[in-house]
Formats: structure tokens, sequence, C-alpha cells
């Protein structure tokens, strides 16, 4: 039976170790192609480069081989949907993200836009992410990755739906289980660090921190910090569809 295939990227960069993680694990289940970002592109959301040309090196280390692409997570996605791969793959799985995406996260995320435009594009897909930035432990990341990928191939998605999947950073032993959430609501609590270069211009650098507003226990963030894998479909249609009678009322 052939194999299924599977694209592969994140925005960490393509010599990131989350990436290498989730690759030998995907490699068990399908045939893996990685196009990643040459350098980490965190935090870029859904962008697109529009206005620079970009350009493609085959990589290779102990870890992986694939394609490193100057752009962002989502030029990732374009160009090997465009140009990499001869047809659309069977899934694509951005990450292991370094660090939560979880609540308002996912709307900065270059994780999650990478398999949002895999979603837009037609072709199922998953965001994965670690759930801390420090002494990551990856085996159960991993681990939940195959394992949720090979879900997906096998049920596919709803229209215009992805996962978006966050898992605790212990031991398999240690976690408690994987609940399917919904997106937390968080803010974050600006501090903008001011100071001078070394010629004497000013400069801004953002700072601050990660709040959760609410303590749900069917939020993707409630879950993580209690130990399960959180699993959050989401979508890409932003239209707050509750609203439309409320607004009609007044602006027609």
């Amino acid at each position: 039976m052939k194999r299924p295939r599977i694209l592969l990227t994140n925005d960490d960069g393509i010599g990131s170790e989350g990436l290498a993680a989730a690759y030998v694990a995907l490699c068990r289940i399908g045939e893996v192609v990685v196009v990643a970002p040459h350098t980490e592109r965190s935090a870029m959301g859904h962008a697109i480069t529009v206005l620079d040309p970009l350009r493609i090196n085959e990589f290779q280390n102990q870890a992986l081989s694939g394609y490193a692409v100057s752009g962002t997570p989502a030029d990732c996605v374009k160009l090997a949907f465009g140009t990499i791969l001869d047809q659309p793959p069977d899934l694509v799985v951005s990450g292991i993200n370094l660090g939560p995406n979880t609540a308002s996260h996912v709307l900065y995320s270059g994780t999650v836009s990478a398999a949002t435009e895999a979603r837009i594009l037609g072709v199922p897909a998953m965001a994965v992410s670690l759930g801390t930035h420090r002494g990551p432990s990856w085996d159960a990341a991993a681990e939940a990755t195959a394992k949720i990928a090979q879900a997906v191939l096998r049920h596919g998605l709803p229209d215009r739906v992805l996962l978006n999947v966050n898992v605790p950073s212990l031991p398999r032993h240690e976690i408690a289980g994987l609940k399917i959430t919904r997106q937390g609501r968080s803010r974050f609590a600006e501090d903008i660090v001011r100071g001078h270069d070394p010629r004497g211009t000013p400069y801004y650098w953002l700072a601050g921190e990660y709040q959760m507003t609410d303590d749900d226990p069917q939020t993707d963030a409630w879950a993580l910090q209690h130990g399960y894998i959180s699993v959050t479909p989401l979508s890409f249609d932003l239209t707050a569809d509750g609203a439309i009678p409320e607004i009609s009322k007044w602006v027609l």
C-alpha cells in the first residue's frame, strides 16, 4: 500500500530540535518532505513575502534532509505546493514548536499559520507545540504528533478546519491524558523596553507578560497547564456569526 506523503514545516527554522523530533516520528507512518524556514521565524503570524524574491536551498544535517526557504512559514507551504512537490501532500504538519501556542497566541504564531495556509489550499493540516521554552522533552510530543497525524490521515478533517495541538513537556507516564479543547482567552501585558544603540539612536524592544484572562477547564491553556495534551479545532473563517443579527439592527 502506498505510504501517505506528509509535508513537514515549522517556524523555529529547519535546524531546530522540534522539527527533527517530528521528522523521526512521522517517518514511521509516511513519506516526509521537509520545507522550512532557513532561520527562526517565530511570531510571524500569516505573513507572506511579496516584495522580495524567495530562495530555496537543499539542506541536510545529521537529523534530516529537506529544503530551506528564505521566507516565512506560510511562504514555505506555498512554495512546497507550487514548486517543490509534484502534487499536494496528504497532510501538512507544522512543528514541533518550542513553546506553547494557546489562546490568542495562535494569531501571532507562524507554526499555526503554516498549518492554516495548508488548510486554505485544501489539505488537512495540524500544528504542534511543546508547552515550554526551557529544557524541552520531545518524546511525548513526537509520539502525539504521529498518533494524531495517523488519525487525521484516516478520518480527514471538516471543511476549513485544522488542528492546533499543544503537548506538555513531560515524560509520557506523567501526561494526564488528551482533551479536545476550545481556544482560551488571553492578552499580552506589554512592557516596551526603551534604549539607545551605540550611535545614540533610540530603539524600542517589545517585552511583557502573557496573561490568561479565563480559567475554563475546556480551554487549551488550562488543559496544557494541568498536564493534558490539548487538541483544538481551529478555522480560518473569523466571521463572528452570532453578532450578525445585532450588528444588522443598527447598521442597516
